[in-house]
């Protein structure tokens, strides 16, 4: 299959990075309004550098678009006009209406995903089997100040994985209510609190932590889930019942699982279902209506902490 990456900063790169690992893909093609920028990133692996839009278009059946997020819109006009397949980057499109717009450009049999990794990550499918009713969800997501990220706030850029999660993941098909929600003031620093049903979720992201998280932790009757989505570790605590007192304190003991996850790069798993669902007519696991609807609670966030 040929394949092609348009836009080749941060995330381009790795998308172009990635593509050139994969059996699956024949020929890769790259472009970049940064022609320079273009070049280097195509020459590390070998891949076929086009100066113009159109001309990568007519030589790919799949593209991923890595613009920022600004041009998702017209870029992506661009694609569905030329009939290609393609995964574009989350979010979907700098406004949930924006993206709507695109939904009738869609022709049939063309396979279009929003790029949330998260989703892919290794975890998730352990977080899936396991939590099947949970009482209290908290999900923080912090990362250190990077001047890679302009134009969007830390609601788009970060809290919008963690938004996915809750909707597709532990709360599928679930309605939601959104209740407190505070922000620093800027556009770096938010927390959301959900409630599906009597069960509260609290969403943190930062953009001005000393370090970066990347955690979840759920609350169930009989267990509770403890995970971090970069170390790609999952902890399950269960209770025994077996409480006894030492030295007139009061000790419980618990059962400790730590989960065999078998350690793989997000993006890469996210790339080859891409291909997957390309090559076999089937539909990408993260849907444009699913990249709208978490737009979509974005905004809403963003208007409640203004």
């Amino acid at each position: 299959m040929d394949v092609g990456v348009i836009g080749t900063g941060a995330m381009g790169y790795h998308h172009v990075r990635v593509y050139s690992e994969l059996k699956e893909v024949d020929n890769l093609y790259v472009y970049d309004t940064n022609h320079d920028l273009a070049r280097t990133v195509g020459h590390r692996v070998g891949a076929v550098i086009v100066d113009t839009l159109d001309a990568l278009l007519k030589s790919v059946d799949s593209v991923s678009v890595c613009v920022p997020t600004p041009g998702h819109g017209t870029i992506g006009r661009e694609v569905l006009s030329a009939g290609v397949h393609m995964l574009i980057e989350k979010p979907f499109c700098s406004t949930a209406k924006e993206a709507m717009s695109l939904i009738p450009c869609i022709e049939e049999g063309t396979v279009v995903g929003v790029g949330h990794v998260e989703r892919f990550n290794p975890i998730v499918p352990e977080i899936r089997r396991i939590c099947k009713k949970p009482l209290y969800v908290e999900i923080n997501r912090h990362n250190p100040a990077s001047g890679r990220v302009s134009g969007s706030s830390v609601v788009e850029d970060l809290m919008i994985h963690d938004i996915d999660i809750l909707s597709n993941v532990l709360f599928k098909g679930s309605s939601h209510q959104t209740y407190t929600l505070t922000s620093s003031g800027t556009d770096d620093i938010v927390c959301a609190l959900f409630s599906y049903g009597s069960t509260p979720a609290i969403l943190s992201a930062s953009r001005k932590s000393s370090k970066k998280v990347r955690k979840i932790y759920v609350e169930e009757e009989d267990l509770t889930l403890e995970a971090d989505f970069m170390s790609q570790e999952v902890y399950v605590y269960r209770k025994p019942d077996n409480y006894r007192i030492e030295n007139e304190r009061y000790l419980q003991e618990n059962v400790i699982e730590k989960l065999l996850v078998n350690k793989l790069e997000p993006l890469k798993i996210e790339l080859k279902t891409f291909l997957e669902c390309v090559r076999h007519g089937r539909e990408f696991p993260v849907s444009p209506r699913q990249g709208i609807e978490n737009i979509r609670i974005c905004e809403e966030i963003r208007q409640k902490c203004a």
